[in-house]
């Protein structure tokens, strides 16, 4: 006979096992130990989806705008990026939240409680943004492999696609090694910034100015709430909620009351350190670009070239460029490089997930991992190649923003029915939302579409310059 809290967990499911589970093959794979075990071993068998979710938070659609919030204001912004991570947390701790108490992702929860008519356009809404994502990812690994061993950038771009096989054979293997390959890919980047910024003589970062920005946040020079508004725009992406929501679920989680509260508590732990990490990288290539090229006009590279620093510059080239020049030591544009590709390689791991989650709870589709891999590829592949090879390199810029401008326009269609579905306590039971991730979550959603209305103007004349070659 079923107990009180078998009935709550039931309950609070209901409706689970009338869909299939996210991520099939992944699902219900990953032991969890009795509660008596231990904390330490509890929290390493959570350990491991908010890793894959952080690394949408510094890929290189982020490394541009920190390079230019540094480079042109120091340590002025370094609030933002803090703000930024904070209500990343708060909507990833939500996103968890749903998937650990419905045992549903969030792209099914919308197909199963919003009208019928939503599940075309939220499916293909979200199918753009991860394109987009795509598109700033795959252009991050190509100019890394550019910058590394000179392949031309259309070329580097069409390696940048082999990485399905990597992705192929990772499935294989379980979760615990994607989870660990992306773990990997993340401890590069820690270790490249860590060698540039603390190893490395010639940066000796100022940590009271940093520690002054972070507590006096201001927006009073020209200029700063353009980048502003750019850092928390390429912050927050929609397919790491689905993403997140799929991924709790790949624990084996009992479905009672002190299963469920013990699963939340791990998860919002997970979060919080790997957003953590994602937080000191971004601020970590800020502090870097305030150190290196803060109060510089422009540099002299290899050859007697005169590289100009100015508010719409190419700052990911420029940084490979001048790092060597300005700290005296080639290691300092091949670690950039490295941790380009590694930012680069990790993403596209996530978002392949990502678009196999939406496809399945949107639409309730099943394709082969390799043939969704290419399909989402070649969405942001094809028009890459057609416009590098129309325009030339320098439009890899123009190409980062235009997918920045497309995932701030359609964030709002996840934003919206996450918080609304996790504050449902006839979706989520008892789990609701308390008033701190109410009043935090409302307020993280509607500060960011605040600011996407506030910078659609200017998006808008971004994407038709870009699109009509201006």
């Amino acid at each position: 006979m079923a107990g009180p809290d078998d009935k709550d967990g039931q309950a609070e499911a209901r409706g689970s096992s009338a869909s299939h589970p996210s991520l099939a093959g992944m699902h219900r794979t990953v032991p969890v130990p009795h509660q008596q075990a231990g904390f330490f071993r509890q929290w390493r068998a959570f350990a491991g989806p908010a890793i894959l979710v952080s690394v949408g938070y510094m890929d290189p659609g982020n490394w541009g705008t920190d390079l230019a919030g540094g480079a042109q204001f120091e340590y002025g912004l370094l609030w933002v990026v803090a703000l930024a991570s904070f209500m990343a947390v708060i909507l990833q701790v939500t996103a968890a939240r749903l998937g650990v108490v419905t045992g549903k992702d969030l792209a099914q929860c919308c197909r199963d409680h919003y009208p019928k008519w939503t599940r075309w356009p939220n499916w293909i809404v979200t199918e753009i943004a991860i394109g987009a994502t795509d598109l700033a990812e795959s252009l991050g690994s190509a100019v890394a492999l550019n910058l590394l061993f000179h392949i031309p950038l259309s070329w580097a771009i069409i390696i940048t696609a082999a990485d399905v096989l990597l992705l192929l054979s990772l499935q294989g293997m379980g979760m615990r090694m994607i989870e660990a390959v992306v773990a990997v890919f993340v401890a590069t980047i820690w270790i490249c910034y860590g060698i540039e910024i603390l190893v490395l003589p010639q940066t000796q970062p100022d940590f009271m100015a940093m520690g002054h920005a972070l507590i006096h946040p201001s927006l009073h020079q020209a200029g700063m709430l353009i980048v502003a508004v750019g850092i928390i725009g390429a912050t927050v992406m929609p397919h790491n909620l689905y993403l997140h929501s799929a991924l709790v679920q790949t624990r084996i989680i009992e479905r009672r009351e002190h299963s469920i509260r013990s699963a939340i508590r791990f998860n919002i732990i997970d979060s919080v350190v790997a957003l953590f990490v994602a937080f000191v990288v971004n601020a970590a290539i800020l502090v870097l670009a305030a150190m290196v090229f803060y109060g510089k006009e422009s540099v002299t590279v290899a050859g007697g070239e005169v590289v100009v620093f100015g508010p719409d510059s190419d700052w990911i080239r420029i940084a490979h460029l001048t790092l060597a020049p300005l700290l005296g030591t080639t290691l300092a544009s091949t670690l950039f490089a490295v941790a380009l590709l590694a930012s680069g390689q990790s993403s596209t791991i996530t978002g392949t997930l990502a678009g196999q989650v939406v496809m399945e709870g949107f639409m309730n589709w099943r394709i082969r991992p390799w043939i969704r891999r290419m399909i989402s590829r070649t969405m942001a592949v094809v028009p890459a190649i057609l416009i590098i090879n129309f325009r030339g390199d320098s439009s890899v810029t123009d190409l980062v923003n235009l997918s920045q401008v497309i995932l701030c326009l359609f964030l709002p269609f996840a934003l919206f029915p996450l918080l609304h579905l996790t504050s449902s306590r006839k979706i989520m039971g008892r789990w609701a939302n308390g008033w701190f991730l109410m009043a935090s979550g409302w307020g993280s959603v509607l500060l960011i579409t605040a600011i996407n209305i506030y910078s659609l103007p200017q998006m808008m004349r971004v994407a038709w310059h870009i699109i009509a070659g201006g």
